[in-house]
């Protein structure tokens, strides 16, 4: 399998871990904590890896470093998609789908709120477009949307037999996006599966914790709304760790520590413990499962010949966005006493 990978990938994987190389360190975060302007961050930013990313810019925002950040990572995965050959472009494709159904979601809302397409557009992410995504500018109503995107698309094949125009106006948006995207992540795990070797150890893993943090972040926020155990169980993936009676009464729960039991009961206790240098309260329950993410996607370069490295790249780069972006917010708002609530990756 080795000498098989290498012909076909080895180039591609040794790519990624030169681009893994090159994040943030903790002494980047450090100068950037210490920037008093944005500035100060771009200059920081471009004795990195993203190099002359702002080179053709004069007037700085968080809106555009975020923009910029993104397309730094979408032509580095263009690049390697260019250059895959199946099964790798169908796991890329993976890698993909679950920003084309965010960028979905967003649309869907944005049309039932009247919101100009044209700016929903802009707000998409980039690794998330694909071409049926032009026929929304011409969308007037959800029923169009549902023909528009769902049907003849990427994501149609996530699309539950059950779920038709109807039900596609009536529900709201976020269950929408939650039983995509249990239907995506059901589909990823057996894709890897059927993989085998080292791809399906190390994506199996982390697929099945992503699967048990959707469960319970879904949990934790429908406890103070009307979701009814049945429209929670539609959005539970069920290729995680948490065994089916687990799921069977998270969906059940109304109080936040009856969720905190069944997860310490799981194994998964120690997301609701406070760390010690939240001192401020400012990281919750998400960054906490943002800390582990870090970790397991770390880990999994230190395997070889396998996929995950490229699902991990991916999952890594946006996390360090997602930190940069932070670390632009707060001092964009003058809020440098928060600027230290990112989210570490541990690569040194």
């Amino acid at each position: 399998m080795s000498l098989l990978f290498n012909t076909e990938w080895g180039y591609l994987e040794g790519i990624t871990r030169g681009f893994k190389n090159g994040m943030l360190k903790h002494s980047d975060y450090l100068a950037l904590t210490q920037c008093e302007s944005l500035e100060d961050v771009m200059m920081n930013i471009q004795g990195t890896d993203y190099g002359n990313i702002f080179s053709n810019d004069r007037k700085f925002s968080v809106e555009l470093i975020e923009k910029r950040l993104g397309e730094k990572l979408l032509n580095e995965f263009n690049y390697i998609r260019a250059h895959s050959t199946d099964p790798l472009s169908s796991f890329l494709e993976y890698i993909r789908y679950p920003y084309m159904i965010d960028n979905v979601a967003l649309l869907i809302a944005g049309l039932n709120n009247n919101r100009p397409m044209k700016r929903l557009l802009e707000m998409c992410h980039p690794l998330g477009y694909f071409d049926q995504l032009a026929a929304i500018e011409v969308a007037m109503s959800s029923v169009e949307l549902f023909n528009a995107v769902l049907i003849d698309t990427p994501l149609a094949k996530f699309i539950p037999p059950n779920f038709h125009e109807e039900t596609f106006i009536e529900i709201d948006v976020e269950i929408v996006r939650g039983v995509l995207y249990r239907s995506y992540l059901e589909s990823f795990y057996a894709f890897c599966k059927g993989l085998g070797g080292t791809t399906s150890n190390v994506m199996c893993k982390l697929l099945g914790f992503e699967a048990d943090r959707r469960v319970i972040t879904i949990t934790v926020n429908a406890l103070p709304t009307h979701l009814t155990a049945e429209d929670r169980l539609k959005m539970y993936p069920t290729c995680g760790n948490l065994p089916d009676l687990a799921l069977r009464t998270l969906s059940e729960v109304s109080e936040y520590d009856r969720v905190r039991d069944v997860c310490n009961f799981a194994g998964y206790g120690d997301m609701f413990d406070n760390i010690e240098r939240d001192t401020d309260g400012l990281i919750g329950l998400e960054d906490r499962f943002l800390m582990v993410e870090a970790k397991n996607n770390v880990q999994s370069y230190l395997q070889q010949f396998h996929y995950g490295i490229f699902y991990s790249y991916v999952k890594l780069k946006q996390l360090e966005s997602r930190n940069i972006i932070w670390i632009c917010e707060c001092i964009s708002q003058r809020q440098t006493d928060n600027v230290n609530a990112y989210i570490p990756i541990p690569l040194d």
